[in-house]
């Protein structure tokens, strides 16, 4: 059997981990007793309208809907209403031939991948801290992938360490703004000072430089943050998104693959995109999610909640004297850990039934992710066992 394979069976993620460690133990102490930031599944509810357009569905029956296949780039009208609803937003003019439905925004990455990668030699970089799943798709797809470390100070774009990894087999970067796991949302400015930097290596290498734009939480932001629209910014830009996080259904697993004409040899990239979905077995998108889409693709979950977290957590960790990137938008935390070593303070952070991750696997160390995606309730309970385990560190 493939080794590789075996491997990445064997060893689960670990925020896998952590997760299957929380559910143990509040089956042995309560689950009001424990403290789970590991997960970043959705608390907020679907938008009700949402529920509502799935049973009209159904209720419809084969006059309207079967659960049959779609087309395999996907349902027609579906696509028509997701690029209406982008061409409304971003001053854009998508067709339905830019986009492909996909299984949310992991299979989006790995088709956007498999649909660029030619050999081993092909670089894929990301900019750290990072999901911590993009180096199995980058190498999943037969690429190398590269890490470009961050400005430790802001967790925005670090340019000065991008080009020192940006040469010749550069094939795509991937751009994750609301960034999971720090909520930075890179600014405008810091995307333009990118895609010329790209541009520029692009007439040098006399190839394109994509940027893979991975975008589940672009709905999530705070404060009246702004998240640019990449593909307005740089030509070369292939958009992966997901509904899992602004309509709160992950395990559905429905999303799109966006590829702008603008981007070089946009058709046959295209395309390839549609041979990668196939060569990875998916047939089409799950079909009644699709249908669901159409109804739904301009509506989000209720954003404001994730913000009253955001600023529950935010405040209540910093009053008691943790240090941490205030987020922008995602549902993500990034807490310095007080001491050097992230594992050894998750580990402390669980005697005090609190789970948290460590940064090392989002290519930073340091530092733990809080997912904040929880109820009111838990934020508030979990402060005075945060105090506790600071205590632990300063006396």
């Amino acid at each position: 059997m493939n080794k590789d394979m075996l491997n990445l069976g064997s060893n689960r993620s670990i925020i896998r981990e952590l997760f299957e460690f929380s559910k143990q133990r509040k089956q042995e102490i309560g689950e009001d007793k424990v403290y789970d930031f590991s997960l970043g599944n959705p608390s907020v509810k679907p938008n009700p309208k949402l529920n509502e357009a799935l049973i009209n569905i159904i209720n419809a029956g084969n006059d309207t809907y079967t659960h049959g296949y779609t087309s395999a780039p996907g349902d027609n009208n579906t696509r028509q209403k997701i690029v209406d609803d982008l061409n409304k937003r971003f001053n854009t003019s998508y067709t339905i031939n830019n986009i492909y439905m996909t299984c949310g925004a992991a299979a989006s990455l790995c088709i956007a991948l498999r649909a660029l990668v030619e050999s081993k030699n092909d670089e894929i970089l990301a900019l750290a801290p990072y999901f911590t799943e993009y180096k199995v798709f980058a190498e999943g797809a037969g690429a190398t992938f590269k890490v470009v470390k961050p400005n430790m100070k802001t967790f925005g774009i670090n340019l000065d360490e991008l080009k020192k990894e940006v040469n010749k087999n550069t094939k795509a970067i991937i751009v994750n703004s609301p960034n999971n796991p720090s909520g930075v949302v890179y600014s405008k400015e810091s995307i333009v000072e990118l895609a010329n930097f790209l541009s520029a290596k692009e007439k040098e290498y006399n190839h394109p430089i994509y940027i893979i734009c991975d975008e589940p939480y672009r709905e999530i932001v705070f404060d009246g943050i702004e998240v640019p629209h990449i593909p307005n910014l740089y030509n070369d830009t292939v958009v992966c998104y997901s509904y899992s996080k602004s309509l709160s259904l992950p395990g559905e697993r429905i999303g799109y693959v966006l590829v702008p004409n603008q981007a070089t040899d946009s058709k046959n990239l295209f395309l390839a995109c549609l041979g990668a979905g196939r060569a990875y077995g998916y047939v089409c998108a799950p079909s009644l999610m699709q249908h669901a889409i159409e109804l739904c693709a301009d509506l989000t979950s209720d954003m404001e909640e994730y913000k009253k977290n955001r600023d529950l957590i935010y405040n209540g960790l910093t009053k008691i004297g943790y240090e941490c990137v205030k987020p922008e938008g995602a549902f993500y935390l990034f807490m310095k850990a007080l001491e050097d070593d992230a594992y050894a303070f998750m580990e402390k952070a669980k005697k005090h039934n609190i789970i948290v991750v460590p940064s090392d696997n989002f290519g930073v160390t340091g530092y733990v992710r809080l997912a904040y995606c929880v109820s009111s309730t838990t934020i508030i309970n979990s402060l005075p066992a945060f105090e506790e385990l600071y205590k632990e560190y300063i006396e």
